[in-house]
């Protein structure tokens, strides 16, 4: 009786909620692998440490500007001009509590009760959840695995509405780890021109996890004339193994950027600044170690990918990027063995994920989190050891159905 109805339109992340039940069985003593979480297992480099233990020092550690220091704005726009060639100013940029709260402001900012905002499936978690906090209408269009869940540019003309509000695109993908090429994102950009009222939203916070030689562009990169109304969104957390710092930030229309600093004036404030100050040396400071990160996802990747390839039923590809793998599993709910495991009207994802974990030890989030109930996220941001035990058992998992 005391919430309000808004609480109808927002539910628990699913990912957060099984890292901590496989947190919780850990303590207890069993021997859980754990492909849940969302975030390198690398420690942060050395040099960004230092940058937050010398802002403790100099007592950097009172209230900072709303939407961030003006110095760890100009790097974000420096890193933009020399990378993309793209051009901003202060008032277009601001940093947030993460790239969650740069989206969440955003959507707050922009979007009118009914407004629709395309998203292509699967998707990030938190996308949906958003958009219908903050009164919109989520238009989702289904991608296939057998095309590398990208998207088909007949389905994104027929989403297109009057109402139609915004559109994100999260390249490289949480979950699927796809890539959009260029062709496709100026197949993207045509349409969109075609539309001059519609947000474009880029979510680009793995641009940096990209694996054989992949060069990242967003839609910004292959048509820039689309930049008077894109909102790019991006943060240090995956880059640089900075999840828990939570710096996040946004570049766009100095109208949309602006809205979105008042939104947050009014809620979080500025960000912490001990980690802006962080966040300024990761942007700045030495990039060398970026190589060994990716070497070690593609070995990982590799691995993952190769395993999961050789269990019969299982229909996987190798993605370009992130460190999401994201096996469909269709064939194996199809079977009359695992239908007979189901708690009843459970979705096949939750079915697989739960009993995988209670009975196998193997943490793995449901595709369903993510708008697909054919398939299963693990994040191969672990070790080798335990890629291969985890993979191992959930093979062992499929086999029992089979048999």
């Amino acid at each position: 009786m005391f919430l309000s109805n808004r609480m109808n339109y927002i539910t628990p992340s699913m990912t957060l909620s099984i890292t901590a039940k496989a947190n919780e069985l850990k303590a207890q003593g069993r021997d859980i692998v754990g492909f849940g979480a969302g975030e390198p297992d690398f420690d942060t480099p050395e040099n960004i440490k230092n940058a937050a233990i010398q802002a403790i020092k100099d007592g950097f550690t009172k209230y900072t500007p709303v939407g961030g220091i003006p110095e760890l704005k100009k790097a974000i726009i420096e890193k933009y001009e020399k990378e993309y060639q793209l051009s901003y100013n202060i008032k277009q940029v601001v940093v947030s509590v993460g790239g969650k709260q740069v989206l969440f402001n955003l959507f707050f900012a922009i979007i009118n009760p009914g407004d629709e905002v395309i998203i292509f499936s699967p998707y990030w978690v938190s996308y949906i959840d958003i958009v219908q906090f903050a009164e919109g209408k989520a238009v989702v269009i289904p991608t296939k695995s057998e095309n590398q869940f990208l998207p088909e540019i007949e389905d994104l003309k027929k989403a297109i509405t009057p109402k139609t509000k915004a559109i994100i695109i999260n390249s490289p993908s949480n979950p699927t780890g796809s890539y959009y090429p260029e062709d496709l994102l100026k197949e993207i950009a045509k349409i969109l021109k075609e539309h001059p009222n519609i947000v474009i939203v880029t979510d680009d916070i793995y641009e940096k996890l990209l694996y054989d030689g992949i060069t990242f562009k967003n839609i910004l990169s292959v048509d820039p004339s689309l930049k008077n109304r894109t909102v790019i969104v991006n943060g240090v957390s995956k880059t640089y193994s900075m999840t828990g710092w939570r710096i996040g930030y946004g570049l766009g229309p100095e109208e949309i950027i602006q809205a979105m600093d008042t939104i947050q004036g009014q809620s979080t404030s500025n960000p912490t600044s001990i980690a802006q100050k962080a966040a300024l040396e990761a942007i700045r400071g030495d990039q060398s170690f970026l190589e060994h990160f990716r070497k070690v996802f593609t070995e990982r990747r590799d691995l993952i990918f190769r395993i999961l390839d050789s269990i019969d039923h299982v229909k996987v590809f190798k993605p370009s990027g992130a460190f999401y793998i994201f096996p469909d599993l269709s064939d194996i709910f199809l079977m009359d063995n695992f239908q007979k495991l189901k708690q009843k009207d459970e979705p096949n994802s939750i079915a697989f994920s739960r009993i995988l974990l209670e009975k196998y030890n193997v943490a793995v989030i449901p595709g369903i989190a993510f708008g697909d109930d054919n398939c299963i996220r693990l994040s191969y941001a672990i070790n080798e050891d335990l890629i291969r035990k985890g993979v191992e058992r959930i093979g062992n998992f499929i086999y029992d159905i089979i048999r």
